[in-house]
């Protein structure tokens, strides 16, 4: 089925008032992604959004980390919400992440929220190799967020974010912004959203190197059938600068290279199960010798009166898998 005029129209209004933005944010993207300094934006918010293969810019979501991935998801749903999210990452990398929503009536829907990154303790040695002491590093990010509905079928929101990151005795700061609308139309079940992220500024870098935000433009679909008791979700990320992968690729894996495809089976309120698949990350990850699921992710979701529980995994191939965990409760 086409999507509502209204919708079209509201894209294309948002592409062009995003063009200004996209015509100074450098194409180089697998570069500016891959090397920048703040790692900690480019993690999933939520365990869900993980299941599902990554981060929707239009999966609506109750949860008050929901602005992570989108800031006009932020929904009245949020009020009083509160959310902690946990990550076991490779070797002895960690993460978590805390947010709470408020609801003002007609003033908004508002969020605060604060990610890190922890990757561990290391030997710091001098040039002959012996040991002097030890050293960490680490990545944390503050982030307010807002969003109004416009004729109730249209939300729009934006987000300010604070990070620094530290290595040893050096660090790095910066400020970012993300920006996004939100589309619903409950009759169909179908969502639209749009958003974009980490546009800013580096305030410092760590060392002599030139450090930058990972910017990222997304546009998301999402749909619940009518005879089935699934949610589709497709999600372009990192459109503002279409790489398409290794040199070679056809039309359908550089396609493929921008797009995260998943599924929640909605079997109730109270318990889903969730699959996603990332062709990027399966074909950076994989072992080409043998049948590998790296890209695959899989969870599911648990609500017991005012508790959430909400786990993934999310396969790495040869390297081993990611457990997120959130937990969220209304005060």
């Amino acid at each position: 089925m086409l999507l509502p005029s209204r919708c079209l129209r509201t894209l294309m209004l948002a592409l062009c008032w995003l063009a200004p933005w996209l015509g100074s944010i450098p194409q180089s993207a697998h570069a500016q992604i891959e090397n920048s300094a703040f790692p900690v934006l480019q993690l999933d918010p939520s365990a869900r959004t993980a299941a599902l293969a990554g981060s929707s810019t239009a999966l609506l979501d109750a949860g008050a980390g929901a602005f992570f991935a989108n800031p006009a998801l932020i929904s009245p749903e949020a009020h009083r919400r509160v959310e902690f999210s946990w990550l076991n990452h490779l070797s002895d990398i960690s993460a978590g992440w805390m947010a709470y929503g408020r609801d003002m009536g007609t003033r908004g829907t508002y969020a605060a929220g604060i990610r890190y990154l922890s990757f561990g303790h290391f030997d710091e040695r001098n040039d002959a190799g012996d040991k002097t002491g030890s050293f960490s590093a680490a990545d944390v990010a503050l982030s307010l967020g807002g969003s109004r509905t416009w004729q109730s079928t249209l939300r729009y929101g934006a987000s300010v974010s604070i990070m620094h990151a530290s290595m040893a005795s050096n660090g790095a700061t910066g400020l970012g912004m993300d920006a996004g609308l939100v589309y619903e139309d409950a009759s169909r079940g179908q969502t639209l959203g749009i958003s974009i992220h980490n546009v800013g500024v580096v305030l410092s870098s760590i060392g002599e190197r030139s450090d930058a935000l990972p910017t990222d433009l997304r546009i998301g679909y999402t749909r619940r059938l009518a005879h089935l008791p699934l949610l589709i979700s497709i999600t372009g990320y990192r459109l503002h600068a279409l790489d398409g992968g290794p040199d070679g690729n056809g039309i359908i894996a550089r396609m493929l290279y921008h797009t995260r495809l998943a599924g929640e089976f909605q079997f109730s309120e109270a318990f889903r199960v969730r699959l996603g698949y990332d062709h990027r990350r399966h074909d950076e990850l994989k072992v080409a010798s043998r049948l590998d699921l790296a890209g695959l992710s899989s969870g599911l979701g648990i609500r017991l009166s005012r508790f959430s529980f909400d786990y993934a995994f999310n396969s790495w191939s040869s390297l081993g898998g990611l457990h997120r965990i959130t937990i969220a409760s209304t005060l």
